[in-house]
């Protein structure tokens, strides 16, 4: 988390005349955007789009930008894996041949491992990440952008009153992530309210509870 919080404060150094203006492939934009563009989710069930969401209006209610830097370090995470891993055949074709010694091909064997290793850990909490999220009309319905794993955005959905208030949680406003928990399913997502920004404050309070309470 250290390093992650690290990159986080790196973001806003990072920051251009244009680089958050506009989205990224036209990802993470305003909050216009049809879910029918994006990937199907591998998420729970109660993650799915609910039947009559389309004609419904969502409002963008908390934005975290640095979910494109996120998005960048994931298909570069894949990527150089496949290359590390695709490199292994001929590592060992080598060694057969005599043209490479034991030492350097259990090292490209360990560098193989390790990236497997890493894009794994790095996938599981990436599809995890909040970038935007979003409540209805109504204020029923929560949708959370998040991405996929191969680093592009996934919308998912839930229902409001099945989601956790934060003082029910063990987590804390200050800590660079909160997670978002559901009452009836295990699976968890992340947000940031310390490199995030609440965009409606009222109803960010209806979901989630009154932060000043838990200082």
């Amino acid at each position: 988390m250290e390093v992650v919080a690290a990159l986080l404060r790196a973001v806003p150094r990072l920051r251009g005349p244009t680089t958050w203006g506009r989205p990224l492939c036209g990802l993470w934009g305003s909050g216009q955007e049809n879910p029918k563009r994006w990937v199907e989710s591998t998420l729970p069930s109660s993650w799915e789009k609910p039947p009559g969401t389309e004609m419904e209006k969502f409002h963008m209610v908390y934005r975290f930008k640095a979910i494109r830097i996120f998005g960048y370090m994931s298909r570069l995470k894949v990527t150089q894996t496949v290359m590390t891993v695709v490199a292994l055949p001929p590592a060992f074709y080598w060694y057969s041949q005599g043209l490479m010694t034991l030492d350097s091909l259990c090292l490209v064997s360990g560098i193989a491992a390790f990236a497997m290793a890493m894009l794994c850990w790095m996938s599981y909490f990436f599809q995890r990440l909040v970038g935007i999220l979003y409540v209805n009309e109504a204020g029923t319905t929560l949708r959370v952008a998040h991405l996929t794993f191969w680093g592009r955005r996934q919308d998912s959905y839930c229902p409001v009153a099945d989601v956790m208030p934060l003082m029910e949680t063990r987590d804390r406003p200050q800590d660079v992530f909160v997670s978002i928990q559901q009452y009836s399913r295990k699976q968890t997502f992340y947000l940031s309210l310390r490199f995030g920004h609440v965009l409606d404050k009222e109803r960010f309070v209806q979901i989630f509870g009154n932060m000043d309470t838990l200082k």
